[in-house]
């Protein structure tokens, strides 16, 4: 197996769970090189491939739309192109953020996607242009994903920068009008595992049992890991980040179970967590 962008939370979670898979990062290969996808499919002959590459700056995705579309769409498509060709099986990861939150029930694979900003788009398009070169691929959706190596582009997961600001005394606002289901990426990436072993295609959402908002979600980080801090709960029009945002960003499935609930994962998450202050690997 081969995963592609497996320096990040969930790639990184996918090595970890398929010691004998190859796990290349950005700098190592990156979907937007159509010669060195074809190198490695010919060289390391994978029966599946985990597209987690992914550009998702989302703020900064409103300045940069051709940066996210060529990462986000054209390299899905030339990753797709490159596994039809090799014979390969794809399991390619979407987002919440191709609704638009607007209705007040989870997003289930039935709901007509309605991205509201460039890096929703960027990835629904990436989506279509996966499916339309290869029928048979994956497309997993999901939401709020958190890992224990956390994201290199957001400065670490979400709970992480929540304690860490906290145990640096910085103030904590966080918005209290978005909703989502937390997901562990260790839990994610079992599934996906599952999943791809299975005849499944065509698009399936997974993620973690119960929504919260991400205000909720704060306080709880901060609780597990016995952190005292107080988190001033912000509307998204207050908190005034550049992209918009789906208010509802719950996703459910009529094709596959729920995983655990999200706090059971947050549970092993800060279980994992090295104690504050000591130094990572």
């Amino acid at each position: 197996m081969l995963v592609l962008g497996a320096g990040g939370q969930l790639g990184s979670e996918l090595v970890r769970v398929l010691p004998a898979a190859v796990g290349l990062s950005h700098d190592e290969l990156s979907v937007r090189d159509e010669a060195g996808l074809a190198a490695a499919l010919v060289r390391h002959r994978p029966e599946v491939v985990f597209n987690c590459a992914a550009y998702n700056a989302v703020d900064r995705a409103e300045k940069e739309p051709d940066a996210a579309h060529l990462v986000n769409a054209i390299g899905a498509a030339a990753t797709a192109a490159a596994c039809r060709l090799h014979e390969a099986r794809l399991v390619h990861f979407s987002t919440n953020f191709v609704f638009d939150g607007a209705q007040e029930q989870p997003y289930t694979e039935l709901d007509a996607p309605r991205p509201l900003g460039v890096y929703g788009r960027s990835k629904l398009d990436g989506e279509q242009s996966v499916l339309e070169v290869m029928p048979e691929a994956l497309v997993i959706r999901t939401a709020a994903v958190f890992g224990d190596k956390g994201s290199a582009i957001k400065g670490g997961s979400f709970p992480e920068r929540i304690v860490a600001r906290a145990l640096g005394g910085g103030r904590l606002r966080v918005v209290s009008d978005q909703s989502v289901n937390p997901t562990y990426a260790r839990d994610l990436a079992q599934a996906a595992l599952t999943l791809a072993l299975s005849d499944a295609s065509g698009v399936v959402h997974v993620v973690a049992g119960g929504c919260c908002t991400w205000d909720e979600f704060a306080r709880a980080a901060l609780a597990v890991c016995n952190v005292e801090a107080d988190v001033d709960a912000v509307t998204t029009a207050e908190f005034a980040a550049a992209a918009p945002r789906p208010r509802n960003g719950c996703l459910a499935s009529v094709r596959t179970a729920t995983l655990r609930p999200w706090p059971e994962g947050l549970a092993e998450w800060a279980a994992n967590r090295p104690p504050s202050g000591a130094e990572g690997p």
